[in-house]
């Protein structure tokens, strides 16, 4: 028998046959320098949970599973968010503020000639109250940016009420767009990467439009889109 072959490995059927041998390798350990990237991500951000440390590392081009990165912490007994600190978790940070804050985000409609719409909203998260801001088949930063300068003029002094604005790290949002809404003193929130869930009520509309319209309409036109919405 090879050499390096795990005892519960081993399952032999007939005469010297074998099946489902499967070759146990160790994992390679986490390198010092890692470890302490993941504890200074750790005790410079007390509210990020596993997850989003996970979400940073693999920005940073750090592939870690969020299980070893809680092991990591556990072993140098510093606990899990929210007890690192005193800040507010991200679920009671929407939840307290929701009277305040805007999220946004793009979403994606095939029409029967196979042609691709992409279209812009703003959701106000107190009220759930939907602003579809425009529909286009070529997005570019240029338009999303004068986009946003419609929906703030489209407001008015309700802009005022807003505080923050929630949205992915998609390319077309650029310091452009920040710019938009930092005049109007809303400060600009984005998810960590991969973390569909911290931008989840743009998600959720996003399905529910798809759900109750679109997946149930032959969408023509960028018109006939509008119309539909």
């Amino acid at each position: 028998m090879p050499t390096g072959w795990s005892p519960r490995a081993r399952c032999c059927a007939g005469t010297g046959g074998w099946l489902q041998v499967k070759w146990r390798q160790p994992r390679p350990p986490i390198s010092e320098e890692l470890v302490e990237l993941i504890l200074q991500l750790a005790g410079d951000n007390p509210t990020w949970g596993y997850t989003r440390i996970q979400g940073e590392l693999r920005r940073l081009g750090r592939r870690v599973a969020a299980a070893t990165i809680r092991k990591i912490l556990r072993s140098h007994r510093i606990p899990p968010a929210p007890i690192r600190g005193d800040g507010l978790t991200w679920r009671t940070f929407l939840r307290t503020q929701a009277s305040a804050i805007l999220v946004t985000d793009f979403f994606q409609i095939e029409t029967v000639t196979l042609r691709r719409l992409y279209g812009s909203f703003v959701l106000e998260l107190g009220t759930r109250r939907v602003h579809v801001l425009g529909i286009t088949e070529h997005p570019t930063a240029a338009w999303a940016t004068q986009l946003a300068r419609n929906f703030l003029a489209d407001v008015g002094e309700r802009a005022d009420r807003f505080r923050y604005l929630i949205r992915d790290r998609d390319s077309i949002f650029t310091d452009a767009f920040d710019a938009v809404f930092a005049a109007e003193t809303i400060e600009i929130k984005k998810s960590a990467p991969q973390t569909t869930k911290m931008n989840a009520f743009a998600e959720r509309w996003v399905k529910s439009l798809r759900a109750e319209c679109t997946d149930g309409t032959l969408i023509i036109s960028d018109r006939h889109l509008r119309v539909a919405l």
